[in-house]
């Protein structure tokens, strides 16, 4: 018999196919002693697993590419930390195997995470997935990780780590169900760049027996267990339409009245251009420069390195807009030449802009590196600074640029409530907003983006979130500046056109998720979009807000 659960929709799309488990998580090795003179051979046992792990997660990113290398460099570098391998050294020499002595080291260094505040969850998940890799080639197990199958499956886990998710082949992982996360974690962005339907934060999930057949629409967040041949019919025949619309939709985005809409890619580096431009991305919205940084926790990259990978990617794009977010070091982005180790919360200490204006150096080598990469090119380049406050901080940053040199519009991400607020007063200083939504929804809602438990706080329906936008984009008219989101709002093809009924200017997400929004915002006037934002600005819940533009949008 047909039953219904409903998660978290995160990656457009349908799956229907068999539940297969996620690997079980690597069993505690045993609490026995060695021997003093054993201590030598057991450090040394650690040290290779440990590197060999390390070796494997960057093999992995080097094979995904993007957004997913820059994850999975920074689980390489947690493995290697001096200090946590220091820890492990100090529990062999008491007697420890190698195998229990990082299981404790590693515990011990989750505890200190977890209790600098609940903003460090999703690291305390990643440390999780790397202890257990450690100790699983320790103890010579099969690695936690996706089944092995023969045929196209659904997979279900309670979490799926960053190194899971980079490497999924699509033609075996139909979808997946996650029992935590939400839609702004590691797994449900890296999920949208592979294009494969996935729903997270459904309890229970794992309770779904092996070999049960469900079918997922990522669209939504349902859940169909043991769906009926109507069902099945119904989700296919949905699935067609949208495939047709999509093949439909091409050229630059626009509502079907020609109200323009430039649908921009978000980007980590070069590897994600070329999905970019097949898309047919007009430009990019968010360029995000840490992956940069991550290769060498402990010094900056060269100039000479920074010019070569920006220049790669705004070559991609002639005549097009691209905006480079300077480097967003700290919080769940920790770099030891930056960022202080000792602060009692780290989202809401010395983070992005702050941290930049910390070390004046590193955002003068950065601004004059991208003056360096868009010399001689004729495309329009934007920089702009994360974490912006207030207009002191905008002012700080537009100085730095003009210093530096660069010949480029200057903006201010707005992802602190303040900043919305008092945005015509940032716009006095720089050129244009972009809004952040992952991050505004974490700081307007007190409600971290790697819980599940709080996720109905980070969905970017929330009435309280719309208004923040249209604050923003209120500010912008009024002063003939420009106001786009590169937040993972922008990938929701009917949120999309609230976010235009609001006055934002533009849309920036990852490359899968631009045909679904251009085929979207092709089916509306402009008037319909701004009937829709209204109607979801009027009530008070995030599932009212869809359900009103919904009924705004299909004439009810």
């Amino acid at each position: 018999m047909e039953t219904t659960l409903r998660g978290v929709g995160v990656s457009h799309g349908v799956a229907i196919g068999e539940v297969r488990h996620m690997g079980t998580a690597v069993l505690e090795p045993p609490a026995k002693q060695i021997s003093a003179e054993d201590a030598e051979r057991e450090q040394g046992r650690a040290r290779q697993a440990v590197d060999a792990v390390a070796a494997d997660l960057n093999a992995r990113g080097n094979l995904a590419g993007g957004e997913a290398q820059a994850v999975l460099e920074a689980q390489a570098m947690m493995a290697q930390d001096p200090e946590l391998m220091a820890d492990v050294d100090r529990r062999i020499a008491v007697g420890s195997t190698a195998e229990r002595g990082v299981y404790d080291a590693f515990a011990a260094y989750r505890a200190l995470l977890a209790s600098a505040g609940e903003y460090l969850a999703g690291r305390v998940a990643d440390l999780d997935d790397v202890r257990n890799r450690i100790v699983a080639r320790l103890l010579g197990v099969p690695m936690p990780g996706v089944p092995d199958s023969d045929e196209p499956y659904v997979l279900i886990a309670r979490d799926l780590a960053p190194a899971d998710t980079a490497l999924l082949d699509p033609t075996l992982v139909l979808g997946f169900v996650t029992e935590e996360g939400g839609p702004t974690s590691h797994s449900a962005i890296l999920a949208r760049a592979l294009g494969v339907p996935a729903v997270v934060a459904l309890p229970g999930a794992g309770e779904l027996a092996e070999g049960t057949v469900i079918a997922v629409d990522g669209s939504t967040g349902e859940i169909f267990v043991e769906p009926s041949e109507e069902r099945k019919a119904q989700l296919k025949g949905a699935a067609a339409q949208r495939k047709a619309a999509l093949s439909a939709s091409t050229g630059p985005g626009s509502t079907s009245d020609g109200h323009m809409v430039p649908l921009l890619a978000n980007v980590g580096g070069p590897a994600d251009v070329p999905a970019a431009v097949e898309a047919g991305a007009e430009g990019v919205g968010l360029f995000r420069t840490e992956f940069l940084f991550l290769d060498d926790s402990k010094n900056a990259p060269s100039e000479a390195k920074q010019v070569e990978a920006y220049r790669q990617v705004l070559e991609a794009f002639p005549e097009g807009r691209v905006v480079v977010r300077v480097l967003d070091a700290g919080a769940d982005k920790p770099l030891d030449f930056l960022t202080p180790a000792d602060e009692p919360n780290p989202a809401l200490g010395v983070r992005g802009l702050r941290t930049l204006l910390d070390h004046p150096d590193v955002l003068r080598t950065q601004l004059t590196a991208l003056a360096k990469a868009a010399e001689g090119l004729p495309v329009y380049l934007e920089v702009m600074a994360p974490m912006v406050a207030d207009r002191a901080d905008a002012k700080a940053f537009a100085d730095a640029c003009r210093a530096a040199g660069l010949r480029a519009k200057f903006g201010a991400m707005v992802e602190i409530p303040s900043a919305a607020l008092r945005a015509r007063s940032i716009l006095q200083e720089v050129e244009f907003l972009s809004l952040g939504t992952n991050d505004l929804a974490q700081y307007t809602f007190a409600a971290d983006r790697q819980v599940g438990a709080v996720s109905r706080l980070q969905d970017p329906w929330q009435p309280a979130l719309l208004d923040l936008v249209a604050l923003s984009a209120e500010a912008a008219r009024a002063e003939g500046k420009s106001c786009g989101v590169c937040g993972e709002a922008a990938s929701d093809p009917l949120l999309a056109c609230v976010l235009i009924g609001l006055g934002v200017t533009s849309l920036s997400m990852g490359a899968a998720s631009i045909p679904y929004v251009r085929a979207s915002l092709a089916k509306y006037t402009l008037a319909q979009c701004e009937r829709a934002a209204a109607a979801a600005r009027a009530v008070d819940s995030a599932g009212e807000a869809r359900e009103a533009a919904q009924a705004v949008l299909s004439g009810e």
